[in-house]
């Protein structure tokens, strides 16, 4: 299990449950001091605001089960999966990359970086060293070659 990602979404969980807590309904009592709640916007903002921060707070809390239950030690040795640095060939521009599959949450913005779950991170989990993958992208299909793959096992 990744701590450093847990860590970040037990921040942004904290923030959410402050704001749900405090700061919104605060807003929420402000703007209904202010008259008639059949016509007044920010009241209608203001229980808005809540209901997205109440979606974000279920989305947050899944998220965070999802990463607390990732097993690294289950992830497989000889396939590309979370933590695995992939060198692959651009079979039509001839260009080679290596990127490190990371969680969404751990990109930051770093080149090297590349999300499982974007599509060229969702081509390449589950494939082995040798393998020609086909991303289908909003340009087109780019085909890529793996030319070396390292697992998380060996990386770490």
């Amino acid at each position: 299990m990744p701590k450093h990602v847990l860590v970040k979404l037990e921040k942004e969980l904290k923030d959410i449950k402050q704001a749900l807590l405090v700061d919104i309904p605060q807003e929420i009592a402000r703007a209904a001091g202010q008259g008639d709640l059949s016509e007044n916007a920010e009241y209608e903002q203001a229980l808005a605001k809540r209901d997205m921060f109440q979606n974000k707070l279920v989305t947050i809390e899944k998220r965070i089960s999802e990463v607390a239950s990732l097993d690294i030690s289950r992830l497989p040795k000889s396939r590309a999966a979370y933590g695995s640095k992939v060198t692959i060939l651009d079979l039509d521009s001839e260009e080679e990359f290596t990127y490190t599959l990371v969680l969404p949450e751990e990109l930051d913005g770093h080149p090297q970086h590349l999300s499982i779950s974007s599509p060229i991170g969702m081509a390449l989990v589950g494939q082995e060293e040798g393998n020609e993958v086909r991303v289908q992208i909003p340009a087109g299909t780019r085909r890529f070659e793996i030319l070396e793959l390292k697992t998380i096992h060996d990386v770490a």
